[in-house]
């Protein structure tokens, strides 16, 4: 769609408040557009009140709605870290999976108050635009998606901040296009995401990020933090003895994460796209409750349980990535996970320290498949080691078939 093509149409603008959405909002209220702003509470650790959203957006001319969205976004978070779903360079993928939930949290809203339209921010070179564009066409099929930035009319009136800025204080916005940025920064309850601006050159340390949900490891304490967690079929429910519902949870794994310097990663991911993508991720509280899950995995999937957790892992991680979490192929694989997790309970206790998380003990884990007497070196009451000498015979055979058969050739 085009500027054009909105004359007859009601829009519902995602907005954050920044320079870009007070542009957009106010250029389609000067062109006599029905429009009315949307931002989604995700708990956002930048934000200290998600209330000054609308007050920046209040001298553009159009109502925004604040849609509490806070307790959906703590369940995406126990769903991805059900799944250990980590993307390219091993980060917590949490800008993807948020999309998911704002685009199904605002859709219900735009559509009591007649949108027709759902308009986003997002950059025609990114993830994001997809995302938007695909959820809204899986869940709201009869809609339609307006990029202003992929807009031809659009994107040659605004080449830049300094344009943005200079058409706001035109019609009587106070903006400015502020100091060159270090980078750009996304963020919810899972975490941060920085890229762009200098964070495009790869000669460019990851550490001119300054953490918002903690520090850097070599800013953390000179102590050692203990945490315990207890997971029930795969999901938190309590961290040091207190029963918490998921959205407080997390707000505490990411108290104590942060403080530790647990969850700072730097990727140099692959975009939907197709192009690559530099960025440095914050993630304290799903680093925290991811790893100590992992723990409970370990102890409670066999082998062939864990090769097929792996695939299931990396490709729901790669379908929240691509705006595609409620498709069907998400859903079956959400479903043998769940199977999986079924059996993971335990009780973990791990220790912080510089951004380094230790594991001090598992118990209480009943379907844990650890045996210490048969596991053991040692004269033990575990597995007979003669009994493994029928099984070492009949391994021999196929190796000694595939020697004779010239199949063999060292590397």
């Amino acid at each position: 769609m085009k500027l054009a093509d909105l004359k007859n149409e009601k829009v519902g603008i995602c907005v954050s408040g920044g320079l870009d959405s007070r542009t957009i909002t106010r250029k389609l209220v000067e062109l006599g557009v029905d429009v009315v702003c949307f931002s989604a509470d995700l708990a956002q650790p930048d934000e200290t009140d998600i209330a000054n959203v609308r007050a920046k957006m209040a001298p553009c001319g159009a109502e925004t709605v604040i849609v509490d969205l806070k307790r959906e976004m703590a369940a995406a978070c126990f769903a991805v870290l059900k799944a250990q779903a980590m993307y390219d360079g091993g980060y917590w993928n949490s800008t993807g999976i948020a999309r998911a939930v704002t685009v199904r949290g605002l859709i219900p809203e735009m559509k009591k108050r007649g949108c027709t339209v759902l308009a986003h921010g997002a950059t025609g070179r990114g993830n994001d635009q997809m995302r938007f564009e695909r959820y809204t066409n899986v869940l709201a099929p009869e809609m339609k998606v307006y990029a202003p930035w992929r807009d031809p009319g659009l994107l040659e009136e605004f080449l830049g901040r300094t344009q943005m800025a200079d058409y706001l204080n035109r019609v009587g916005i106070d903006s400015f296009a502020g100091g060159r940025k270090k980078y750009s920064t996304d963020a919810n309850l899972a975490g941060l995401s920085h890229e762009a601006e200098d964070l495009e050159r790869l000669a460019t340390p990851c550490t001119i990020v300054e953490p918002t949900m903690g520090v850097w490891p070599h800013d953390a304490p000179d102590t050692r933090e203990e945490v315990t967690v207890r997971f029930e079929r795969g999901y938190a429910r309590s961290i040091n003895g207190r029963p918490l519902q998921p959205l407080e949870l997390m707000l505490e794994a990411n108290r104590t994460g942060g403080r530790n310097g647990v969850g700072m990663k730097s990727a140099l991911e692959n975009r939907i796209v197709g192009t690559k993508s530099r960025g440095v991720y914050e993630a304290p509280g799903m680093d925290l409750l991811g790893y100590g899950l992992k723990q409970v995995y370990q102890a409670t999937m066999d082998r062939r349980a864990t090769t097929l957790f792996t695939l299931l892992s990396r490709l729901v991680a790669e379908q929240i990535y691509d705006g595609r979490y409620f498709d069907p192929t998400t859903r079956a694989a959400g479903a043998a996970i769940d199977e999986l997790a079924q059996y993971a309970s335990g009780t973990v206790t791990v220790e912080l320290y510089k951004g380094n998380i230790y594991v001090k003990s598992l118990t209480d884990c009943p379907a844990s498949l650890y045996n210490e007497a048969d596991s053991s070196m040692e004269a033990s009451e575990g597995l007979n080691p003669v009994s493994s000498q029928g099984y070492a015979e009949v391994q021999s055979v196929e190796a000694r078939s595939l020697a004779q058969a010239g199949q063999i050739r060292e590397p």
